[in-house]
């Protein structure tokens, strides 16, 4: 089967190149002519530990890069899904964009299979009427399905490969079609069922980690108030076989745990208190950060901002993913409470997204007294003799044997 992936982001690029190097024929369609031109000269867009091979291993089987799209026997649409902050409700556009470029071109009864990560209830609300307005016929001119994607930065390709599937579609017998197309890389379990539960269940197992994260968040500020050492109570808790509380930390990023529970919020308004509650719970994390900073430097007199420095601006460790990052949520609160001047680093990002921002550790640590490490890439945890003789407040605990300040 000829597979067409639309779009060639996180999600959709390091997906294409499984099929392909595992046998399928696939085609990469994104409306960006300078990543799609990137491909074509041989380089991936962004760095993730074993895409290079991946993607040499993807050009010994049969994919090629375009902004143009093809006929294809089935297409995976793997393009952004972001939310309206206010009203906490999915933009669907960029889906129904991508499906109405494919209803273009889809010979009669091809598959569109829905990878992008949507609300439940998103393709009974958006997609099957954007089609009907279209003059197409869900079950005759083309099938649909939904194919939520599964895997986190840092950990993509194996995760491809290993973790389970759910493949939600309206007639089984074409679930169990691309059940078969996944089934050439994945190893994971592959579970058909219905669409709006392969909706449900992707949105519902981002929220349950969201919530073990905020539940975890809340008890660093509860010991804050009263001088309690939340790691070791965390370690002490989780001895009991049946508990397994998460760590605290700086906020939670990425396009998935910070954005999916915020679909059921506001698709469920009065029914999804908790989410809700978890949700504004990891969001005020950066704040609390913020405010961990200025007590910081109130106690050791330091009134220049200038004099502390963030480290690390992605989401996750060693990765360089920046979408939704605590770094940066903490960066704009600062516009609201202290002067500007306050510096960055990371390695794993290297274009200017920030002011004052660095490219090399050690100049990086010269020009500051206060590091607050806001991410625990592996260069830091491999560098802590260089913190000596600074101010640390370490959001992620990774300074177990210093003296540092913590959440």
């Amino acid at each position: 089967m000829k597979v067409c992936m639309v779009g060639l982001g996180y999600i959709g690029l390091p997906t294409a190149l499984m099929m392909a190097a595992h046998g399928v024929e696939v085609i990469g369609v994104d409306y960006n002519k300078s990543l799609v031109d990137t491909l074509n000269a041989g380089k991936v867009t962004f760095d993730e530990e074993g895409l290079d091979a991946l993607y040499q291993d993807a050009l010994k089987g049969n994919i090629t890069f375009t902004n143009e799209y093809p006929a294809c026997e089935m297409y995976v649409v793997a393009v952004p899904t972001p939310y309206d902050k206010f009203s906490k409700k999915i933009d669907a556009s960029y889906v129904n964009a991508a499906i109405t470029s494919v209803l273009k071109v889809c010979p009669k009864g091809a598959i569109v299979a829905v990878e992008s990560t949507i609300s439940p209830g998103t393709i009974d609300r958006f997609v099957r009427p954007a089609i009907a307005e279209a003059g197409f016929t869900i079950g005759e001119d083309i099938n649909l399905v939904h194919t939520p994607e599964r895997i986190i930065p840092g950990n993509m390709i194996y995760e491809l490969e290993h973790n389970s599937r759910t493949i939600g579609a309206d007639d089984p017998a074409i679930g169990e079609k691309v059940r078969q197309v996944y089934k050439t890389f994945c190893q994971g379990d592959i579970v058909v069922t219905d669409i709006r539960t392969a909706e449900m269940t992707k949105v519902v197992e981002n929220t349950f980690r969201d919530i073990n994260i905020a539940y975890a968040n809340e008890l660093a500020k509860i010991c804050r108030q009263d001088n309690m050492d939340v790691y070791k109570i965390i370690e002490i808790a989780n001895m009991h076989p049946r508990v397994n509380i998460l760590q605290p930390g700086p906020g939670v990023g990425g396009h998935c745990i910070s954005v999916d529970p915020w679909f059921l919020v506001g698709d469920y308004p009065g029914l999804a208190n908790i989410i809700k509650q978890a949700r504004l719970i990891n969001d005020s994390m950066p704040e609390f950060v913020l405010e961990r900073i200025s007590a910081i430097m109130e106690e050791n007199g330091i009134e220049d901002v200038s004099r502390v420095g963030l480290y690390g601006l992605t989401y996750k460790e060693d990765v360089d993913d920046v979408r939704e990052s605590p770094t940066l949520q903490l960066l704009e609160c600062m516009k609201k409470h202290l002067a500007r001047g306050i510096k960055v680093y990371d390695p794993c990002v290297t274009k200017d997204l920030v002011p004052n921002q660095y490219h090399d550790l050690d100049a990086f640590l010269n020009d500051v007294d206060v590091v607050v490490i806001m991410v625990g890439h592996s260069q830091m945890r491999n560098s802590l003799d260089k913190l000596d003789g600074k101010i640390v407040l370490d959001t992620r605990h990774i300074c177990k044997d210093k003296k540092v300040y913590t959440l």
